[in-house]
């Protein structure tokens, strides 16, 4: 059965191979160059920029004309930080202020293994390779080779009849070995292919790699355990918000009628009142007495007694 490359343990196990480092490097960029030394949690040291990044895979070629960076990915929520490490491989080339020219090329691939969820500007991503250049273009959108930096985005959740046969057969290795490990489609004709399938034989692989995958998956677990339990903390904490800007608003409506309806009261009291001073007033004129005016209008012997001394 085909190991989960899904998981950094395995996936740097498999890659950190020469024979498949090389084959895959080569398939995907067109370089034909060797590397020899293959670095694992690659951290550049002194650390470059505010941030002491690591790189999954990193390697130069013997002739130190290329760098590669291979970046396993199971999110995508943020570019930003794939760009921040490719720009950071080159800025550590320049190791002193009087060294401006980049002698060496640098490639970094980021492979993810889940489908994107990021929706740049409104529109899907819906593709299996993207390519990033920092070569400038005239305004006849022509481009001008002046560096040869690449960042190749890599997704096996995604197929396109154009990708050459070279790229899908290591999409299809990280597709089959998620999803179908156990009688994974492979082209076997690439060697390269072929010799990472035997590296992640679940039945070849050293017992203490196994129980570092299994100790990384599981980590793993716990984390996602873990932030599923903050974002459900957090959708309750947001629904109790709405609960209690709900109950806010209903409060508010409420006492706003309630202010309406004494308003209404008021307004009709008033004019009850002045209603019956009118007709006290007449009660009056006509010389009724003050009990009978009192009885008929509800008004005050005080407020009577006034009405008579106007």
């Amino acid at each position: 059965m085909l190991v989960n490359l899904d998981n950094e343990v395995y996936f740097r196990h498999v890659f950190s191979d020469p024979i498949v480092f090389n084959g895959f490097v080569k398939d995907i960029l067109g370089i034909d160059a060797t590397f020899s030394k293959i670095e694992a949690a690659k951290k550049f040291k002194p650390k470059v920029g505010y941030i002491d990044f690591e790189l999954d895979l990193f390697s130069e070629s013997d002739d130190e004309r290329i760098i590669i960076e291979i970046q396993k990915i199971v999110y995508d929520y943020n570019f930003d930080r794939f760009l921040h490490y490719f720009l950071m491989s080159i800025a550590e080339l320049q190791r002193t202020y009087k060294d401006y020219k980049i002698q060496k090329t640098v490639y970094g691939i980021v492979l993810i293994t889940e489908p994107y969820k990021v929706l740049p500007n409104g529109n899907p991503i819906r593709d299996e390779v993207m390519i990033t250049k920092l070569n400038p273009k005239n305004l006849k959108n022509e481009e001008i080779e002046l560096f040869g930096h690449q960042l190749v985005f890599l997704n096996p959740n995604y197929r396109n009849s154009e990708t050459p046969q070279s790229i899908k057969d290591w999409l299809d290795l990280f597709y089959e070995s998620i999803h179908n490990p156990e009688k994974a489609k492979l082209n076997k004709n690439n060697k390269a292919v072929k010799r990472a399938e035997q590296l992640g034989d679940m039945d070849k692989l050293n017992p203490k790699v196994v129980n570092k995958a299994k100790q990384k998956e599981s980590a793993l677990i716990k984390a996602k355990m873990l932030k599923d339990e903050i974002e459900q903390q957090k959708k309750e904490l947001e629904t109790k918000d709405k609960q209690l800007k709900t109950k806010e608003k209903e409060l508010q409506i409420e006492k706003q009628q309630k202010e309406t309806e004494r308003q209404q009261k008021e307004e009709a009291l008033a004019k009850a009142h002045e209603k019956s001073i009118k007709l006290a007033l007449k009660m009056v004129k006509i010389g009724d007495s003050i009990e009978e005016i009192m009885e008929e209008t509800g008004l005050s012997r005080y407020e009577i007694e006034n009405l008579t001394k106007k």
